[in-house]
């Protein structure tokens, strides 16, 4: 009898130790890590990568994270991933996993280039830009990594959506015991690799197109949701810049083709619209001549007629 009362506590202990130590290793792992996302600089200059590219479920890249840590573990490793698993099939994935061989102006070691196209890999370049969405998240043990696609990947795309960002294509760095998740706003079709490029009857998210010629720096159609990072852009801008960065009648006219465009209501409408906003822009203008001193001779808001 007292035996068996031994073994139940001792198998109750063991159990209770058991998910202590779990419950420690997960949050350690960064189960209850703050996730913040920015939009801002990306967390990497410009890089030169020795990648493979794969088509296929996202959860066999690791085979390729594996196989390029293998050649020269101590380098940072880098995923590029193209499609959106909850809308393109897992055999329809597209991803390019490799080997951060260099950043900024640092030029790649030929050895090491020479022995990872040895293996297989490719060489390719990657830009810098100016504005990612990105966040990062501890890299401490492999179950971080599990639980980063889980924990950061939806807050990224609520963040992206809530602002009406264009952001393609997600790239994940592992590097300094971190990962970096970042997504480019401008450029993002120099992150396309060769392969991605060429891929047949099927539209490149960054492939050149007559919509593309017609966009600000972001990349962005102005006329499109993806529009809003400019906007964003701008925006900050004018709040940090103390000059005017539009004329009064620039201003007038926009908004003017703006009303044009979703007023369909009557003419008497969209004349006291027009006004409406004219009697704000003049009041713009007054005010900037309070502030700015004599009035600018460009300065002049045109009213509807």
């Amino acid at each position: 009898m007292w035996e068996f009362v031994d073994w139940t506590i001792i198998g109750f202990l063991f159990v209770v130790l058991l998910l202590l130590t779990c419950s420690v290793y997960v949050v350690y792992s960064g189960l209850l890590t703050e996730i913040h996302i920015s939009t801002g600089s990306s967390p990497v200059k410009s890089m030169t990568v020795a990648y493979k590219y794969k088509q296929g479920p996202y959860k066999d890249s690791s085979l390729l994270f594996a196989e390029s840590c293998r050649v020269a573990p101590e380098l940072p490793t880098v995923g590029i991933f193209y499609d959106d698993p909850k809308k393109v099939p897992g055999p329809e994935c597209r991803c390019a996993v490799g080997s951060i061989l260099s950043e900024g102006d640092q030029r790649p070691s030929a050895e090491l280039q020479e022995l990872y196209e040895k293996f297989g890999f490719r060489i390719f370049t990657f830009p810098e830009v100016t504005h990612v969405v990105s966040s990062r998240f501890p890299y401490r043990t492999r179950l971080s990594i599990l639980l980063g696609v889980y924990r950061v990947y939806p807050q990224l795309d609520r963040y992206i959506k809530d602002r009406k960002l264009c952001a393609h294509p997600f790239l994940e760095i592992y590097r300094s015991r971190l990962i970096y998740y970042m997504s480019p706003l401008a450029r993002q079709g120099d992150f396309y690799v060769p392969e991605v490029q060429k891929a047949p009857k099927r539209q490149m998210e960054g492939e050149d197109s007559d919509e593309d010629r017609r966009t600000d720096i972001t990349g962005a159609d102005s006329h499109s949701e993806c529009s809003s990072v400019s906007d964003l852009l701008q925006s900050h801008s004018r709040d940090t810049s103390p000059s005017l960065s539009h004329s009064p009648s620039v201003l007038y006219h926009q908004h003017r083709d703006s009303l044009s465009d979703t007023d369909t209501g009557s003419r008497r409408s969209r004349r006291s619209s027009s006004a409406s906003s004219f009697e704000e822009l003049q009041l713009e203008v007054e005010t900037c001549r309070t502030s700015d001193g004599p009035e600018h001779p460009g300065l002049v808001v045109e009213g509807e007629e």
